[in-house]
């Protein structure tokens, strides 16, 4: 059990490291409001999964991407709310409150609550983790385990990869900083960030279930 347990880590974290979607909205709050946003933001990320986690281990994730029309109408919603913070970025290059350097951020609670609502959205909108789950963790399921726990096994392990991969990223960012912060650093990267989630909402909407 172990050693398949090992190597489902092992899919796991390949597929945590290809940059999607998730990593784009990081990118964006942590540059745009500092460290302690993208962390909120990578937080919300982490909810999002075990929403979906959850209603995989209770059968409903299944039955949402089984049927066509919930599946289109969840994936245009995502694709929606991925131009919009796209469109965000653009209109607004280099713009919003700058984090203090300790990255706490000077923008209050309303900041604190929006990030992790951005992150939880971002997510709960994206029908294909649903189609991930229940199409590819069945197969990685240790044996020894009822399916139920080890599926809720292995969503717990994505969910533990994606924290630490994106809150390493997060630290990243937060030690260039400096660079970032710069106001044409900034702008130049509101603008990447804000084609790159236009992008990804586009390639989501087109894209087959």
């Amino acid at each position: 059990m172990l050693t398949q347990l090992a190597a489902a880590t092992g899919v796991l974290a390949l597929l945590t490291l290809v940059p999607g979607p998730d990593m784009a909205i990081v990118t964006r709050r942590a540059v745009s409001r500092g460290r302690a946003d993208g962390l909120r933001t990578v937080g919300g990320i982490a909810a999002g999964l075990l929403l979906w986690g959850a209603l995989t281990v209770a059968g409903l994730a299944a039955l949402l991407a089984a049927s066509a029309e919930v599946y289109l109408v969840v994936k245009l919603a995502g694709a929606a709310y991925l131009c919009f913070l796209g469109v965000q970025s653009l209109r607004r290059p280099g713009g919003g409150p700058e984090g203090d350097p300790d990255g706490a951020g000077s923008d209050g609670g309303s900041g604190s609550g929006s990030a992790w609502r951005t992150g939880l959205v971002s997510n709960a909108l994206n029908p294909k983790i649903a189609v991930f789950y229940t199409g590819l963790l069945p197969t990685l399921a240790p044996q020894g385990l009822r399916p139920a726990a080890g599926m809720a096994l292995l969503v717990l392990v994505h969910v533990l990869l994606t924290l630490l991969w994106l809150s390493a990223y997060v630290y990243v960012l937060s030690h260039a900083r400096r660079f970032f912060t710069r106001p044409r650093v900034r702008r130049a990267m509101d603008r990447v960030t804000g084609v790159v989630l236009i992008g990804f909402g586009v390639r989501v909407a087109t894209s087959a279930a």
